[in-house]
C-alpha cells in the first residue's frame, strides 16, 4: 500500500486534504497527518536557522519532520521544511506537493538532485487577495479607517463630509496594478466594474483583448506612478522587484495618492514609506505585509494616523483552503497514475 504524509496546520487543515485526497484517487493509501500550529505560531525562515539555507517561510524541525514523514513516497506540505539533510534521510520519499503559491519551503536543488517531483498551487488565494485588495482599496478612498478610528475614539467627525475632505469613488480615480499574474489580474477585472481608469505595469506580460478593448492601459512603472490615485502592488518579489517601492519611487506618486500592498513586505522600502506618510509625501496606505513579520508590537507605523493595517491576511479563506486540497488531490491522482504534473516546480 502506497503512504502518504499530509503535514498541515491551523490554516491548511489536514483532514480537509486527506478528505480532498481520498475523494480524487480510487487506490487505498496509508496515510499519516500532523497538524502544526501555524498561525497561532510564527514561522521560521532559513537564513536564521542552520542546516535550513535557502529556505524562506516554514514551520517545523528536522527532527520532527523527518520522523513523521517516515518511510512515506509521498509529502502533501503547508510550511514544513525540506533540506538537503532531510531528502537524505527520506530515501522513499519520490513526490511532494506544496499547498503554497510557490516552494519556499522547499530546497528545490536537493529535489532535482534526487529525482523528487514537487508541484505547488500557484494561484490557489488569488481570488481571496483580489477582494481584499478591494476592500482596501475603499476603507481608504471611503475614508472607511478614519470614520471607524474617530467614532472609537469618540469623536464623531462630521468634517468627513465636507467637500474638501470627504472621500473619492473609484469611478473618478486612476487606479495602477502593479504586477499582471494570477492576482493582478483578478484586480483589474474587479475593477473594471467600478468605472475607474486602470493602469498596469507588468514588463513581462501583454494585457488580454478584453483588457484593451475596456480601456485597460498598459504603461512603465513610472508613468503608472505619476498618473495613478491608488497604486496596489501585486509583483513576485525578486532581485529586480525588492523595494521596487523606495523613497524616489514614492516621490513620484501624487501627493494625494493611496498605496495599497497586499504583495509581500520586501517589495517595499518601509523606511522609505514611514517618511513619506510622515512628511505628506502621498495621502494614506493600506498595509497587510511587512519588511518583517510578525510586525513589532513597537512599530513606529501603528502609530500613524493615515495607514490601516492587518495581519497579512489577505490570502486566508475558506475558498483558498479547499481550492488548494482539491489541486494537491488532483497532483496526488496524477502522480499515482503516472500523469504528468499540472504544476511542476
Amino acid at each position: 500500500m502506497k503512504q502518504l504524509s499530509i503535514i498541515g496546520d491551523l490554516f491548511m487543515l489536514p483532514s480537509i486534504i486527506e478528505e480532498k485526497i481520498r475523494d480524487a484517487v480510487s487506490e487505498d493509501l496509508l496515510i499519516n497527518t500532523l497538524q502544526q500550529p501555524w498561525p497561532d505560531e510564527p514561522m521560521e525562515h532559513g537564513y536564521s536557522e542552520p542546516g535550513m539555507d535557502g529556505l524562506k517561510e516554514y514551520y517545523g524541525t528536522e527532527k520532527d519532520i523527518v520522523s513523521q514523514i517516515g518511510d512515506a513516497e509521498m509529502l502533501v506540505t503547508h510550511l514544513a521544511p525540506m533540506s538537503a539533510s532531510m531528502f537524505d534521510q527520506l530515501p522513499n520519499l519520490r513526490f511532494i506537493a506544496v499547498t503554497r503559491g510557490g516552494p519556499v519551503n522547499i530546497d528545490m536543488q536537493a529535489a532535482r538532485d534526487r529525482n523528487v517531483r514537487v508541484v505547488n498551487t500557484p494561484g490557489r488565494n488569488a481570488s481571496a487577495v483580489a477582494e481584499f485588495t478591494l476592500g482596501a482599496i475603499l476603507a481608504e478612498t471611503r475614508l472607511i479607517r478614519s470614520g471607524h478610528d474617530s467614532l472609537q475614539a469618540g469623536v464623531w467627525r462630521g468634517d468627513l463630509y465636507r467637500a474638501d475632505s470627504t472621500g473619492r469613488e473609484l469611478s473618478e480615480l486612476t487606479v495602477g496594478v502593479v504586477g499582471y499574474g494570477h492576482i493582478g489580474t483578478r484586480v483589474v477585472k474587479l475593477l473594471k466594474a467600478f468605472g475607474c481608469r486602470v493602469l498596469v505595469t507588468d514588463p513581462y506580460v501583454q494585457l488580454s483583448v478584453d483588457d484593451v478593448e475596456s480601456g485597460v492601459e498598459l504603461v512603465s512603472f513610472s508613468t503608472l506612478l505619476e498618473q495613478s490615485d491608488v497604486v496596489t502592488l501585486h509583483a513576485r518579489v525578486t532581485e529586480e522587484t525588492q523595494h521596487m517601492m523606495n523613497a524616489d519611487s514614492f516621490a513620484r506618486m501624487k501627493n494625494d495618492a493611496i498605496f495599497i500592498n497586499t504583495a509581500r513586505g520586501p517589495l517595499a522600502d518601509y523606511d522609505a514609506l514611514e517618511h513619506a506618510l510622515k512628511n505628506d509625501v502621498i495621502a494614506s496606505a493600506m498595509l497587510d505585509t511587512f519588511s518583517v513579520e510578525p510586525l513589532a508590537a513597537n512599530s513606529s507605523l501603528v502609530a500613524l494616523p493615515n495607514v490601516t493595517l492587518t495581519p497579512h491576511i489577505a490570502g486566508a479563506s475558506v475558498k483558498t483552503v479547499t481550492h488548494a486540497a482539491e489541486r494537491v488531490a488532483n497532483e496526488v491522482h496524477r502522480y499515482l497514475s503516472d500523469q504528468p504534473a499540472v504544476n511542476p516546480c
